[in-house]
């Protein structure tokens, strides 16, 4: 994964500010291989601030042999490539003091692929916790925007909390003047 004059991806490269406690990186170039179907996906994907994500610009499928899977080269999974993408293009400063480092959502991601550590998940959905608990759906709201997947449902596994509380925290959290610049239509019911 690298950005677009072809340097590694990192948090350094994440210098577009998106809300009050993110950037992003503008865009980026990521290659994905199926060795199965012998089959390898670059994709090239810009953000938009007109759709609140990143939208593929280019797609480029290539067979790795003679012997590929013609069908997955016609038809490639490129949301499954972005969401893979996107925690590497979006960093975050874990603590508020001057020179702070910042780290890329994928540097925080688990082991078992949820972006945020149990501990950090279970303090912030204690009553009482309404700035880190904002500030951690401003972060998760943004992650799934971006990489086009329902806010909701992501809000709602990363906390193990309720749908219909993840989307009551997400109204609150932009109350209170969170997620400036971040919306998402995906998986809100038409006319919400």
């Amino acid at each position: 994964m690298s950005t677009l004059d072809g340097k590694k991806m990192s948090a350094r490269a994440a210098d577009t500010p998106l809300g009050g406690a993110m950037r992003i990186a503008s865009a980026f170039v990521v290659t994905a291989r199926d060795d199965d179907a012998a089959v390898e996906t670059t994709v090239e994907a810009h953000y938009s601030a007109a759709k609140g994500r990143y939208v593929p610009t280019v797609i480029v499928n290539r067979a790795l042999g003679d012997d590929f899977d013609e069908s997955r080269l016609r038809h490639t999974f490129t949301q499954a490539i972005l969401q893979a993408a996107v925690p590497h293009c979006i960093a975050l400063r874990l603590e508020d003091a001057p020179g702070a480092k910042w780290i890329s959502i994928a540097d925080l991601t688990t082991g078992d692929g949820r972006i945020l550590p149990d501990w950090l998940a279970g303090s912030v959905v204690k009553r009482g916790v309404k700035d880190e608990r904002w500030d951690v759906i401003e972060i998760l709201y943004g992650t799934a925007a971006l990489s086009g997947t329902p806010p909701v449902k992501l809000i709602s596994l990363e906390l193990d909390v309720p749908e219909r509380t993840a989307t009551d925290w997400i109204k609150k959290a932009r109350a209170a003047g969170r997620m400036t610049g971040m919306t998402s239509n995906i998986g809100r019911p038409p006319g919400e």
